[in-house]
């Protein structure tokens, strides 16, 4: 049995996860961002109890089907753009289509009306937040930041990256170092 969880992004999610369902005296086979695969299905009163905790949390179990696709959809995503050192070389939604087995139109439409963004606009919208972490940790200057994500131009990048946040990446940069000169004063 599988159970789908809503707002788990990261190794901390993944982690509170494990610990409830420990506590819960919940078996569990494998534990993934959004997912988790249960040894056995669970009673009503488990399923309410975890319902529960994990909403202590912040993580929300999921039961809508179109919501489970959407969390699964974001899941790859984040997965590719945030964890993956290299980002697939083929289209993404050539990718996503082929991670879910659904075809990219049906879910583009359930992505677009459960969110009210595209499929699209969220990558780019991960993308910059990946520009912006990268820029903060200063190891890579644009020209590898834009190879590493798989833009076309450093221009392209920072087109996007202005177009999302109203400034150019190299201001970005400079209010950090800006701020960093400012936190060292203190």
């Amino acid at each position: 049995m599988n159970i789908f969880i809503k707002h788990m992004v990261s190794q901390r999610c993944k982690l509170k996860v494990k610990e409830e369902l420990s506590n819960l005296g919940i078996e569990y086979l494998s534990i993934d961002l959004g997912t988790v695969e249960l040894t056995n299905d669970i009673t009503p009163v488990q399923y309410d109890r975890l319902k529960e905790v994990l909403r202590s949390s912040g993580l929300v179990l999921m039961d809508d089907n179109k919501s489970i696709l959407v969390e699964r959809v974001k899941n790859i995503i984040i997965r590719i753009i945030h964890e993956s050192e290299e980002l697939p070389r083929i289209n993404y939604s050539d990718y996503i289509s082929e991670q879910l087995d659904y075809d990219y139109t049906y879910l583009s439409n359930i992505f677009t009306e459960v969110k009210g963004i595209t499929i699209q606009q969220y990558i780019i919208n991960n993308k910059i937040e990946k520009v912006k972490e990268l820029l903060l940790y200063d190891e890579l200057n644009l020209t590898e930041i834009s190879y590493r994500l798989h833009y076309s131009s450093v221009a392209h990048l920072s087109n996007q990256f202005k177009k999302n946040t109203g400034i150019t990446p190299s201001y970005f940069k400079r209010l950090k170092l800006k701020r960093k000169g400012n936190l060292e004063n203190l």
